[in-house]
């Protein structure tokens, strides 16, 4: 059976959901074939196994019911509940690594959570990990109630106790035993812990005898509700849905004075508390969304709806996603109300799952996850695992990365998350004022390290070396002057002077208009003509290539051969194990005309310029996935079945397809990437998420460095 971790709380409300999440995520970044199981159902709603599906792949099996469990234990009849706990853990673990195992959480009149915990440790021959967190007590006190903890589960100084501290803030006063903390208290408690206070912990736990694995810090923003779930608690009326769904409440303002006293209180993320009857602020309310704050909704209280005219007055803010509830408490019964909701993490909330799973796992020891990680498989590349090999990766090359979209809000929040995670060092090109403006409205405290360059001002300085490179083309120095008008041929020609080391945009610009002006002063690497791109689509179960889906309308046969070197070159750059289908309508000789045999051609060609890597078409797109297709239709191909990077024949194709895939499996699409550049540029949709920026940005970065090795410059 696999290496089993058996999770177990060591007091009430530690945040056990959270460690099983992170932990589940930081073993899938290491390529871990991992599982997870919660033995025995909690009583009521049991949220854990549903948070780790819609956060990962996996699919764990139905848990043990709460009242089964309890009748066997009041029978005495404990090895029977282990023989089934057993059953059940060896079914989730099938084919897995690891397999980490939620245990039982004391609930109110429970009595025997820890007995059942100690009997799974022993059945499931499992390596303990204790979770915790501080309320209120010393370092070291806490570390003595974890070691107190430990030998309730049968630990008396022997075996390895591993532990983690959950929700842990720089002012241990902030949360004392028992206290109930409101929202706006929880979702502003999120100061970084400096690694003094980290150290303290950990020495605390060590003086204990106990190895501790991670100290994560209390974070606001991954408490915060979104409005819909505050909606569905309090049962309220939605007058006005707008952004109901991606709207979190941050801070709660309970406005009850005169809109000059009001609007003091509004904040990004700030849920306005009012009567009914006070149409001034669901109006000053309106403005300020429409001044660019964005606050998370209105709930008006006492059962009165404003009047038609005041929503018709409020329209634009409306339209613009501003949610408004309404309920019939009054203002103090419904602050109370909010201030009291359960904070834990809804079951179809996938965007907060996934800023647990990760904020938890970039705090776990990286030492003791490679511990669990030695196998002798071959691990798989997961999308978790390649994200996470391209921030590592990015934060090694240490790049200068410039953004000429510099006051676009996207880009404004995915460079401030870049250079906070040490990625890149970003450079924001465009007007400073509008640049601080922006993120100043949306909440966005940008790093002090963060450069923003004023693109007017500095304009002027390439003007002599851009009409040197080209003046073979005709240009003049007033055609010179307009071409810098443009922040994308600004960020160019900093990249042409070894100033930044790669250029990301596309956000509000085609394609066309991000990469002209790379063509044109950059040019290729050395010996190739072509630029093309790939997109790295992060499925389910793996991560593949897609190549070219943004750049080549209808390459020939030549370039077609050229795009499946590139991008068998790119994957393999990249981590992943280049196995290149070459797509078309018809596998093999099953069909025929010119397109396939532009296909088949191009196969040839690629594979007697690389014979080195495994290259193999036509295939159907199902042949080149899907193993028994592959078999089926092309059972003498090393790549058929198993392919890792798919060769589109046109743009048409490509690009269809890989929208297609994005949206309807519910992958997610990094890139496009380009290849061929002797530096890199790298183009955005202009449909993209802020996630998808920040990981370009790490993309762009590793080119770079890449780059560097073979020659092609960099700083």
């Amino acid at each position: 059976m696999a290496h089993v971790l058996l999770l177990a709380p060591a007091g009430r409300q530690v945040g056990l959901t959270t460690a099983c999440l992170g932990l589940v995520r930081a073993l899938d970044r290491q390529g871990v074939r991992v599982a997870f199981a919660k033995p025995i159902a909690a009583r009521g709603e049991d949220r854990v196994s549903t948070l780790v599906k819609l956060g990962s792949s996996l699919s764990p099996p139905e848990p043990i019911s709460r009242a089964e469990a309890d009748d066997l234990l009041a029978a005495g009849d404990d090895q029977t509940l282990m023989e089934r706990v057993v059953a059940l853990c060896a079914r989730a673990a099938e084919g897995a690594d690891v397999l980490v195992v939620a245990g039982m959480w004391p609930e109110p009149g429970m009595v025997h959570s820890t007995r059942v915990n100690a009997l799974m440790l022993k059945a499931l021959d499992a390596e303990l990990v204790l979770v915790g967190s501080p309320r209120g007590e010393t370092p070291a006190e806490l570390a003595n109630a974890m070691a107190i903890a430990a030998r309730g589960l049968g630990f008396a100084g022997g075996g390895t106790v591993s532990c983690l501290l959950n929700r842990v803030t720089t002012n241990p006063s902030a949360a004392r035993i028992g206290e109930s903390r409101p929202i706006w208290v929880e979702a502003g408690d999120d100061q970084e812990l400096s690694q003094k206070d980290v150290d303290v912990y950990r020495a605390a736990l060590v003086a204990e005898k106990l190895n501790p694995i991670a100290v994560v810090p209390s974070r606001g923003d991954l408490a915060a509700p979104r409005v819909k779930d505050l909606a569905d608690v309090l049962g309220a009326k939605v007058l006005r849905a707008g952004d109901l769904e991606g709207r979190r409440i941050r801070n709660v303002a309970l406005c009850a004075m005169a809109v000059p006293g009001s609007i003091k209180t509004f904040q990004p993320g700030t849920l306005v508390i009012t009567p009914g009857d006070r149409a001034d602020i669901l109006i000053a309310a309106s403005l300020a969304v429409l001044n660019g704050v964005p606050l998370a909704g209105v709930l008006l209280t006492s059962g009165v709806e404003p009047e038609p005219h005041v929503f018709e007055m409020c329209e634009s803010a409306l339209k613009a996603g501003l949610p408004v509830l309404a309920v019939k408490e009054g203002s103090y019964a419904a602050a109370t109300a909010v201030a009291n909701m359960n904070l834990q993490i809804p079951p179809d909330d996938s965007v907060r799952v996934e800023r647990v799973m990760t904020s938890v796992a970039d705090r776990i020891d990286a030492a003791w996850l490679k511990s669990l990680a030695a196998t002798s498989r071959v691990p798989r590349l997961s999308p978790p695992a390649f994200r996470h090999r391209l921030v590592e990766a990015a934060r090694a090359a240490n790049k200068r990365i410039v953004l000429p979209e510099g006051n676009e809000l996207r880009t404004v929040i995915a460079a401030s998350i870049a250079q906070e995670r040490g990625i890149a060092r970003c450079v924001l090109l465009g007007n400073p004022d509008e640049i601080r403006e922006v993120a100043s409205k949306q909440g966005i405290k940008l790093p002090a390290s963060i450069e923003i360059i004023d693109a007017a001002k500095t304009a002027s300085r390439y003007v002599e070396p851009l009409l040197e490179r080209r003046k073979h083309k005709g240009m003049t120095p007033e055609m010179a002057k307009s071409e810098l008008a443009d922040t994308i041929m600004v960020g160019t020609m900093m990249m042409a002077l070894d100033e930044a080391d790669g250029l990301v945009s596309g956000a509000v610009h085609t394609t066309a208009h991000t990469i002209r002006p790379a063509l044109q002063l950059i040019k290729t690497v050395p010996g190739c003509d072509l630029v093309s791109s790939v997109f790295f689509m992060c499925l389910p179960e793996q991560v593949v290539v897609f190549g070219d889906c943004a750049v080549n309308p209808n390459p020939t046969v030549e370039q077609l051969a050229d795009i499946a070197i590139q991008s068998a070159d790119s994957a393999k750059a990249f981590g992943i194990e280049p196995r290149v289908a070459m797509l078309s309508y018809s596998t093999g000789t099953s069909g025929g005309g010119e397109d396939v045999e532009k296909v088949k051609k191009a196969t040839d060609l690629a594979k007697n310029a690389r014979p080195d890597l495994m290259i193999d078409g036509p295939l159907q797109y199902d042949a080149a996935i899907v193993p028994e297709v592959g078999r089926s239709k092309a059972p003498k191909s090393d790549v058929a079945g198993r392919a890792t990077v798919f060769i589109f024949p046109d743009l048409n194709t490509g690009n269809v397809t890989y929208k297609a895939v994005q949206r309807s499996a519910n992958a997610v699409a990094i890139g496009p990437m380009l290849q061929g550049l002797a530096k890199p540029v790298n183009d955005l949709s202009r449909g993209c998420l802020v996630e998808d920026i920040v990981f370009t940005i790490a993309l762009t970065a590793i080119q770079a460095q890449q780059a560097e090795r073979r020659g092609g410059g960099g700083r």
